[in-house]
């Protein structure tokens, strides 16, 4: 067995207590010679939403990315008080932190509900926040979706299935990457309006284009310019600085040169928005 492997298994379990979600201290992502995140310092308290603005190409998704492992980083991540920094993504995500990527990457020729039953292989010994009649509760519009394929379902139910899979691993906390991007305006209040009201028992850091939406959710924000951070208060200090924020939110820059492409067996958008890469990331 590989001293890799070994440290891993020596994870210390999730207490589920009050240590902070999460703190990064110097966070960097390297695409190569390109260093699209630039040592950032990020804090998550617990039962906070905490949202990342800015243009395309600031380092959100690298951000979420190297938070998760699965991009190349420095600097200092804990998570509940405990250093990830030599873990594997699903060693991770076995502790309670979970990605909703962008483009939801669900199993195409699984049905929604044995979709949502994945969820709960990456739950451990952590008590259970949701059930999955709770998920249907929480979006109705899947209750007549339970056996119909994941490919056949439109970018909005797919999000709400994303959604609702990763909430039945028992979240300790959350990261939720453009959960509105290309979704029709019906299917974003749906979304957004389940995040709210599961907001008071999960923390969560959402990555959004939408500022109105994301600030309204939140209860402090970064944001990102060229991979620092060029602001960040809460909605409402943000607020009384509404022209230097939007300034920074239409910046163009250069991509985070971030890996894209799909797997067999996964699907990403539905009708919606069909033209993004497919992955899974539980």
């Amino acid at each position: 067995m590989s001293p890799r492997l070994r440290r891993q298994r020596a994870l210390p379990a999730s207490t589920g207590g009050s240590e902070q979600p999460l703190r990064a201290r110097g966070l960097t992502v390297h695409y190569g010679s390109v260093e699209a995140v630039r040592g950032i310092d990020l804090d998550v308290h617990p039962n906070e939403t905490v949202c990342l603005l800015g243009a395309n190409g600031a380092g959100k998704t690298s951000t979420l990315r190297a938070l998760s492992r699965l991009a190349t980083s420095s600097g200092d991540v804990l998570f509940e008080g405990r250093d990830l920094t030599h873990f594997s993504p699903d060693a991770i995500a076995r502790q309670g932190l979970i990605q909703v990527p962008e483009g939801r990457r669900l199993f195409a020729t699984l049905s929604c509900d044995e979709n949502l039953q994945i969820g709960m292989t990456a739950r451990g010994g952590r008590d259970a926040l949701f059930t999955i009649p709770d998920i249907y509760d929480l979006f109705p519009a899947l209750g007549s979706l339970r056996r119909r394929g994941a490919w056949s379902l439109s970018g909005g139910e797919q999000q709400m299935v994303a959604i609702g899979r990763a909430l039945l691993s028992a979240p300790r906390l959350l990261l939720l990457d453009e959960p509105s991007l290309g979704l029709a305006p019906v299917a974003v209040s749906a979304v957004y309006q389940a995040l709210k009201s599961i907001s008071h028992r999960v923390a969560m850091i959402l990555v959004e284009q939408n500022a109105s939406l994301a600030l309204d959710l939140s209860d402090r924000a970064y944001v990102l310019s060229v991979g620092r951070i060029s602001l960040s208060g809460t909605p409402a200090e943000l607020g009384d600085r509404e022209d230097l924020l939007e300034s920074y939110l239409a910046r163009g820059v250069d991509p985070e040169q971030e890996a894209a492409g799909g797997g067999p067996g996964t699907v990403g958008p539905g009708p919606d928005h069909p033209t993004e890469p497919a992955r899974t990331i539980l």
